[in-house]
């Protein structure tokens, strides 16, 4: 049903390109190869009128997320990649007018010089030295090996070459836009007496908080012109909402019940037809079974073998005093725990500290994990027990040569490892035999251990006190969905995506049926997550299809965190990149900036007069001081931070009654009484300096300016 339900969603389009293919044909046969091989369908974009390949980018969204191991979404690395190869044409044009050129020799300096080579034990000789000539053939490796048919690393080696060069590139070109921000002592001198003069004053005060809000208020329309007069501030982009009905496919009671009764048979033997063998064999179940890695994995637990031991603290809470209180070989179950069904045997009980603490020697030998040790195991043994002979029974003697022949991180600290939690000893990433010696032993304890990374001299230090812990063999079974179930779940959202086609209301739809609406709001092109669904790139590419129109509706197969469901989807609302697109962030910030102005005229019709007082008086406020205000700290007392104000009084000649000047709390004529300029200095180079430092900071700017001046045809949102 869901499959048929997919040819139909299709079939329109399959329709229109069978139809394309076929008039092309008759009109000309080779048209329809020149149609799907025009630089419009195989441009992703341009910059300055030079195209961005579509296979060349596609490639490079593929390298980079196999780069982060595909840690990264599609459009995250889409994002990623556009951004560097706008940056990279961008910069081109630049760096030809200003003659800037990085030869290999600068990018092979910089390459060596990066923390990363230097201190790769890849790249050192036998002294622990870096060296290059390793560094030569590790990259001439690369190149064999991508000769052979291998080019995943010869590849991201490139690109780093590739990044390097960019960044010198840009690195001097900033550092000749740098070059040429320069200040005089003139400005220097100007800068100190403009932000040092203090300066006295009267003022009237009026705050926006004066004026309710209702008085102030602005229409949508309002907000809408404010925008297409200010479209320099604002730009214009095309945007999308979406209202819709999520239906998540869910087991029922009934498959809860199944699913319980199917672990429940797996407690005790039972017995099958077996082909192979042409009659019935018996099967055991967990409470018989011995090798419990093998019955989890040939009854197919949706859970792997656990061999960590539990504290009671650490067992689920429904079952652990049953747990605890059973005898080794009881199975307890099935209970329900994160969506599971589960049975859990008890394999063994023992007493254990939750924490260790220890040092050891270790003496590896060739094949040993991580070792580079050219001694036959042989060797190893006959050292080790020969070091063991000397440090058993003498502490210092096992520091010191803890410190002389160790080779990993306790070299130095007397082959402390420190303490080490029971959860930490007994998981995947600590050695098995290392975790079973410091935890199965009292403190004091001694003795030579192999494990993966060679021979041991272990010491137990320490250990914290000892409470009784399990280990269990659990298996596990999925609570999911039965064919029947997503049947009927699909059913619901097909029958309610059919109501809305035939133009019916999603809100009162899905009241009748008892479902939550959600919205989307102001979705942008190349947005990818649906608030509420996460990343669903399907759905904004859909919205955004040119033949899309506002009402239209679809059902969409979705997975949010592993969970799959259905989105019954309604295209709610369209923004062309001609009107104005609605952000609630873009909202609530320009209506703040109209209640304000549309107060501050308000304010403006009552404070007349020809004196402040008369104006303080026909405004209903006081006459306020200030004094020592100065640019560099522009504060008015009682009122706060005001840049605005403080710069206007900067200008306007003492005694005069300024005009009314808008600041950031408010409405306020101004009165300057006194103006005293700083005292005289012998050197204003400091300032200069620090004017130069100021520009020199926007220079690190200088990207964004090229990229705004730059003409930019953005494609992406038809391919990805």
């Amino acid at each position: 049903m869901a499959i048929l339900s997919k040819i139909r969603d299709r079939s329109m389009f399959l329709i229109l390109i069978v139809g394309l293919a076929l008039f092309a044909f008759v009109l000309d046969p080779s048209s329809i190869q020149q149609f799907f091989s025009t630089s419009k369908i195989n441009a992703i974009g341009e910059v300055n009128g030079e195209e961005i390949d579509r296979e060349e980018f596609a490639r490079q969204v593929e390298n980079y997320r196999s780069q982060n191991g595909g840690r990264v979404s599609q459009m995250q690395a889409v994002n990623a990649v556009w951004t560097g190869m706008v940056g990279e044409k961008v910069f081109q044009d630049q760096l030809e007018k200003a003659g800037i050129v990085v030869g290999e020799k600068d990018i092979w300096d910089a390459m060596v010089s990066l923390n990363e080579i230097q201190n790769s034990p890849l790249f050192k000789n036998e002294a622990g030295l870096f060296d290059e000539e390793k560094l030569k053939e590790y990259i001439a490796n690369m190149k064999d090996d991508a000769d052979a048919g291998n080019p995943q690393a010869w590849t991201s080696w490139l690109a780093t070459e590739k990044s390097i060069k960019q960044n010198l590139e840009r690195e001097a070109y900033t550092s000749l836009v740098r070059a040429g921000l320069g200040a005089s002592l003139k400005e220097g001198e100007r800068d100190y007496l403009f932000n040092n003069t203090k300066m006295d004053a009267q003022f009237v005060y009026v705050p926006y908080a004066s004026i309710p809000d209702s008085l102030g208020s602005v229409s949508r329309d309002e907000i809408q012109a404010y925008l297409k007069n200010n479209k320099k501030r604002f730009k214009a982009e095309a945007g999308r909402s979406l209202k819709y009905v999520k239906f998540d496919i869910v087991p029922s009671e009934s498959d809860d019940a199944e699913t319980k009764q199917t672990v429940e048979n797996f407690i005790n033997d039972r017995e099958e037809y077996s082909n192979a063998a042409k009659t019935t064999v018996k099967i055991a179940g967990l409470k018989n079974a011995t090798d419990y890695e093998a019955f989890l994995s040939e009854n197919k637990s949706d859970l792997g073998i656990d061999n960590g031991y539990k504290f009671k603290n650490q067992v689920y809470a429904e079952v652990s005093d049953e747990i605890f209180n059973s005898e080794v070989g009881i199975v307890v179950g099935p209970y329900k725990q994160n969506g599971y069904y589960k049975i859990s045997k008890v394999v063994e009980t023992i007493q254990l500290p939750d924490s260790v603490k220890s040092s050891h020697i270790i003496v590896p030998f060739a094949g040993t994990t991580r070792s580079t040790s050219t001694k036959t195991k042989e060797q190893a043994r006959k050292t080790i027990d020969s070091v063991f002979a000397l440090v058993k029974n003498n502490k210092s003697k096992f520091t010191s040569i803890a410190d002389e022949i160790n080779s990993d991180g306790t070299k130095g600290k007397g082959g402390d490892i420190g303490w080490v939690r029971k959860d930490q000893a007994f998981s995947a990433s600590f050695d098995k035999d290392f975790a079973n010696f410091i935890y199965k032993n009292k403190k004091g304890s001694i003795d030579i251990v192999e494990t993966a990374f060679g021979f041991h001299i272990i010491r137990i230090d320490d250990q914290t006190k000892y409470e009784k812990a399990v280990k269990l063999a659990t298996f596990a079974r999925l609570i999911e969905a039965s064919e029947e179930t997503e049947n009927i779940i699909f059913e619901q959202a097909e029958t309610f995506n059919a109501m809305l086609a035939e133009g019916k209301d999603i809100n009162e739809v899905a009241e009748e049926n008892k479902y939550i609406v959600q919205s989307a709001m102001d979705l942008k092109a190349l947005s990818e997550v649906i608030p509420g669904l996460g990343a669903q790139r399907q759905m904004v590419t859909w919205a955004f299809n040119e033949e899309r129109e506002k009402g239209d509706s679809k059902r969409f197969d979705i997975d949010v965190n592993g969970k799959r469901g259905y989105a019954v989807t309604v295209l709610s609302n369209i923004y062309t990149e001609d009107g104005i697109s609605f952000s609630s962030d873009l909202l609530t910030g320009v209506r703040k900036e109209l209640i304000e102005k549309k107060k501050a005229g308000l304010i403006e019709k009552k404070m007349t007069g020809s004196s402040l007082e008369e104006i303080a008086k026909n405004s209903g406020v006081t006459v306020r001081s200030a004094s020592s205000v100065s640019l560099s700290s522009p504060l008015l007392s009682g009122v706060g931070n005001e840049p605005a104000v403080v710069g206007a009084m900067s200008t306007i000649k003492i005694n005069e009654i300024s005009d009314k000047i808008s600041g950031e709390k408010g409405v306020f004529v101004v009165k300057v009484t006194k103006r005293d300029a700083p005292v005289e200095l012998e050197n204003y180079d400091s300032f200069r300096k620090k004017i130069i430092t100021e520009y020199q900071g926007r220079g690190n700017q200088v990207y964004k300016v090229l990229e705004e001046t730059a003409d930019i045809n953005d494609n992406r949102a038809r391919f990805f």
